[in-house]
């Protein structure tokens, strides 16, 4: 009985491991909300907050980046990271825009003002009304690695795509000593810790990929989530999103 029990116990351990979780897109095309944010920046607590109101579904996938070109006032961002800041500078260029700023919401790859007057609903359902584009499927397993598949409908041409996959976390709180917002607590969702790129098209508008993260210490598995979205280089359109949550228990 013994050695039952040590070969079920060997056998549940190997299951556990073994255990994936997909999520696919629809038919419909999900929003991409963006917003780009910062500690360092007085103006940024109210979108921060408005943005925490969102939750990631099927119809949409919000995400903030934090920039760090407002450091200098006298607080580090601890979340913000050089390449989102070049996201957004390279939005501006696409926009034609002669500079970039925060609190700054984009929405499916075009700037969206708008949210400020409560515009979101109605521009939101506007996307998911949009047959999608590109279908995409992640797969999450163990650890914080996720396999992540993009397919192009019939006739759209890869040749300025790409697909992003990022993850982020929810539930982030900091005290802020120093800067605009010294004194200030500032609670935070959807956070994106990491964001990758991938371009390698296949001829018939495939691109699989698996993208590894790297889990830092302080990161709450429970709280994160994949997101992925297939977006041109050239004119900011988004394709289609999605967003997972990681597999839990794994």
């Amino acid at each position: 009985m013994r050695r039952l029990a040590i070969a079920f116990l060997a056998m549940s351990s190997l299951l556990s491991h073994a255990v994936e979780c997909t999520a696919r897109s629809g038919a419909r095309t999900a929003a991409l909300l963006e917003l780009y944010t910062s500690e360092g920046c007085s103006s940024c607590p109210p979108a921060d907050r408005w943005l925490s109101q969102t939750s990631a579904d099927a119809a949409l996938v919000p995400i903030a980046f934090h920039v760090a070109y407002w450091d200098y006032l006298g607080w580090k961002d601890v979340f913000a990271d050089a390449r989102f800041t070049e996201r957004q500078r390279q939005f501006a260029r696409i926009a034609g825009a002669r500079s970039v700023y925060t609190p700054q919401v984009v929405l499916h790859g075009r700037d969206f003002p708008e949210w400020r007057s409560g515009g979101a609903p109605r521009a939101i359902e506007a996307v998911n009304a949009r047959p999608a584009r590109a279908q995409l499927e992640i797969t999450t397993s163990h650890g914080a690695k996720a396999s992540v598949r993009a397919m192009l409908s019939p006739g759209v041409r890869a040749d300025d795509l790409a697909l992003f996959m990022g993850l982020t976390e929810n539930g982030l709180a900091t005290q802020v000593r120093a800067g605009e917002n010294r004194g200030e607590t500032l609670r935070h969702d959807h956070v994106a810790r990491d964001l990758k790129m991938a371009r390698a098209w296949s001829a018939n508008g495939e691109l699989a990929t698996v993208v590894d993260f790297t889990m830092q210490p302080e990161w709450k598995r429970s709280r994160m989530r994949v997101v992925a979205f297939v977006q041109s280089l050239k004119t900011g359109e988004v394709l289609q999103a999605l967003s997972a949550p990681l597999c839990p228990g794994v």
